[in-house]
């Protein structure tokens, strides 16, 4: 089985590159498709070291459009079996991609969700902590699901699957997007635990309280309509 990793990427000048050391890193069959959404703060400099990786693929964005965006962009260069979207911060462990991919290769389910809340865990604020379970708990009572966290960032989806979707977000609204879209079509989704070390807004963490609105709409939008 091999991994596409997409990496959307907007001003991460100080966790880049030991972050992108740290997917490498994992013994697997990968990609790392990077895709940088116009970064202003030196950000693109350092591409440069990735060229001669032929494992590494950099995309640049001639404008900023925002995380959906970025990943739907990344969506159509994947050429792995399962993708798999990495925020280019440190607040995720790439070593639980391999947690992620066993219920796959016993063949347990379709989709694989890492949650935050069933592993080690410390958010950055109690506002993106109580943010996070009441979208999930919405998520769940609109969509007939059971789930932990929805909006975690390590999902493992069929690439296949995620090809085949019209999908719509620019921004952090993806993760209610694709969840309403796994699960309106049937698909079995498995948590496992995943560890997760959330960062301030002074270390450049870019999710706000108003993205939370957006998500709400999201769901109730996909809920009803396609």
């Amino acid at each position: 089985m091999k991994l596409s990793i997409i990496m959307p990427v907007y001003n991460e000048k100080m966790t880049l590159s030991k972050i992108v050391e740290r997917v490498m890193a994992v013994d697997l069959d990968k990609e790392l498709i990077i895709i940088d959404d116009c970064s202003t703060d030196g950000t693109r400099e350092l591409f440069k070291q990735y060229q001669k990786d032929t494992n590494i693929e950099v995309i640049l964005q001639t404008n900023n459009q925002g995380k959906g965006a970025a990943i739907r962009a990344g969506i159509k260069k994947a050429t792995g079996d399962y993708i798999i979207i990495q925020d280019a911060d440190l607040e995720y462990d790439p070593n639980d991609y391999l947690k992620l991919i066993n219920p796959i290769i016993e063949k347990k389910t379709d989709v694989v969700y890492g949650s935050r809340f069933l592993g080690d865990h410390k958010f950055s604020s109690i506002t993106h902590f109580w943010g996070n379970k009441l979208l999930t708990l919405l998520t769940s009572a609109l969509y007939g699901a059971k789930l932990t966290d929805m909006e975690t960032c390590y999902k493992l989806i069929p690439a296949k699957f995620m090809k085949g979707l019209k999908l719509n977000a620019n921004r952090f609204d993806f993760e209610p997007e694709i969840t309403a879209k796994i699960l309106k079509q049937g698909l079995r989704i498995v948590e496992v635990p995943i560890s997760y070390k959330g960062r301030e807004f002074s270390e450049g963490k870019k999710i706000s309280w108003k993205d939370g609105f957006a998500a709400i709409g999201t769901l109730l939008k996909y809920r009803f309509y396609d």
